[in-house]
């Protein structure tokens, strides 16, 4: 028997997963998720685990359940780690106790993992706090549903009461909830706020009366998931919010680099309250390359993907003896620093050919010179070495593979804008779109120089180009042209 984890995954920011959360992910065999999950966590999960959608799309369950229940286990029975993720907390209105009564009956060892429940985070993060003094001394928390059964709440008694009132899920029936709790003595003018989406970039706040909200949230077409959260409390939120003033809030951003990098990408932009689109467009493969170091005097590195693929397939690092060391760019400087070896030179600019003439400076004339590059890397060796007097050559070691995604286009519709970090990944988005033209209403945001000319000679505008070539510095120019 293997054992399953109900873990509740908190609203959707990913930074609201817990710790235990995080490790039980991490950890998994299995997953079973449902649509309320952010698909940042997926992301955390072993390459090998198995992830599996069963999601309520009406958020009512139903036979969905009996599924859910089914597979986790099935899953454990296979001798399985599961990870039951759930949106919320699992005992929030969230089923996991009918989980463990399939569990139980299964005699399959659990544990439940307690996540950030919507009834709080989200009021918090539109800047409503469930209780304050003077304002609200209690929080009530109600279902929106009625029970298979069709019985209701006993509104005569939830109108009495003077604390804050949070109903989940209860779009569907929002006028059945205000009409009820007018009509058993709660005041007309109550402060309402009905809040979409919370704690994501596309978080939406409409605010009313018990007496107006029902036709604002029909004006203003509110869908689930949503919560409905009345009381005096409403009213602070002019002051307490602050997770909408967020640089990036509201803001749904293309990813395209390969996916492991696309990953931590993302999570820099969702810290920014963005929302990331994870669409790889290149996939880094090694290529299992033995590197050939005899009579090398320097080696030279122009990206990340080198030093780490270089040094996965060395051997034994004293090979690299006195041979001199020199890398272009922040990052592949400090990517070779984590293997305790600091660069002999870096040149201020990040192109290859100023990475080839720093190298004269550190060797002799017809002196050899390795490049270790990947397969579609503009190196010049023969112009280098006719112009630097040295020997260049280059071992290519890792291939930058273009990915075509058909759907792209779909995937992409609703967003902000599309960032590129290389030649390659704009090649492989045009092929993507297979003739379709770009949408001109998503922005462009390009890493670098070279990568903007590439953009630009499929005929389509670039709005930002990083002031530094890295990622956290187009991350910063994206930032500022928000601001503007």
């Amino acid at each position: 028997m293997g054992k399953v984890y109900i873990v509740g995954a908190g609203p959707g920011d990913l930074e609201l997963l817990t710790l235990k959360g995080k490790r039980c992910v991490e950890e998994a065999d299995c997953i079973v998720y449902d649509r309320l999950v952010n698909p940042q966590i997926l992301s955390l999960a072993q390459s090998e685990c198995e992830l599996i959608y069963l999601g309520k799309g009406n958020t009512e369950g139903g036979v969905i359940q009996d599924e859910i229940n089914r597979t986790i286990v099935e899953k454990a029975k296979e001798g399985k780690i599961v990870t039951r993720l759930k949106g919320g907390d699992p005992f929030v209105f969230g089923r996991g106790g009918e989980e463990i009564l399939a569990l139980n009956e299964a005699c399959i060892e659990f544990e439940v993992v307690p996540g950030i429940t919507s009834s709080i985070s989200v009021p918090s993060y539109s800047g409503i706090p469930v209780t304050h003094r003077n304002v609200a001394r209690s929080f009530h928390v109600f279902t929106g549903h009625t029970s298979k059964e069709g019985t209701w709440h006993n509104f005569d008694a939830i109108a009495k009461l003077e604390g804050t009132l949070v109903f989940l899920m209860g779009i569907k029936n929002l006028g059945l909830i205000t009409s009820d709790l007018i009509k058993y003595g709660k005041s007309a003018t109550t402060p309402v706020a009905i809040i979409e989406k919370g704690s994501t970039s596309k978080q939406r706040v409409v605010e009313g009366t018990l007496e107006t909200i029902t036709k604002k949230a029909k004006e203003q077409k509110v869908v689930p998931p949503a919560i409905i959260i009345i009381g005096e409390v409403v009213n602070l939120r002019s002051e307490f919010n602050w997770f909408e003033k967020m640089p990036l809030f509201g803001k749904n951003i293309v990813i395209t680099r390969d996916y492991k990098k696309s990953v931590k990408f993302a999570h820099e932009i969702e810290k920014l309250g963005g929302q990331a689109i994870v669409s790889p467009l290149i996939d880094i493969e090694s290529l299992n390359k033995k590197v050939d170091l005899d009579d090398v005097k320097a080696i030279l590195f122009n990206s990340q993907n080198g030093v780490k693929t270089f040094f996965d397939s060395l051997e034994d690092l004293r090979v690299l003896g006195n041979k001199k060391i020199g890398v272009v760019g922040i990052k592949t400087y400090e990517e070779i620093i984590k293997y305790k070896i600091k660069p002999d030179f870096m040149p201020e600019k990040y192109l290859g050919e100023k990475l080839a003439e720093a190298s004269i400076d550190f060797t002799e004339s017809g002196d050899k010179i390795l490049f270790i590059t990947s397969n579609i890397s503009p190196v010049n060796t023969d112009l280098w070495s006719e112009k630097f007097d040295r020997n260049f050559v280059s071992t290519r070691i890792f291939k930058t593979k273009k990915v075509i995604n058909k759907n792209i286009e779909d995937e992409i519709k609703e967003s902000n804008m599309i960032t590129f970090l290389s030649s390659s990944a704009v090649d492989a988005y045009i092929e993507s779109l297979d003739g379709k033209k770009h949408n001109e209403d998503i922005k462009v945001a390009s890493i670098g120089t070279i990568t903007s000319n590439r953009v630009r000679e499929h005929g389509i505008d670039v709005d930002v180009q990083a002031k530094i070539s890295t990622a956290e510095g187009l991350l910063e120019s994206i930032v500022e042209y928000y601001k503007r």
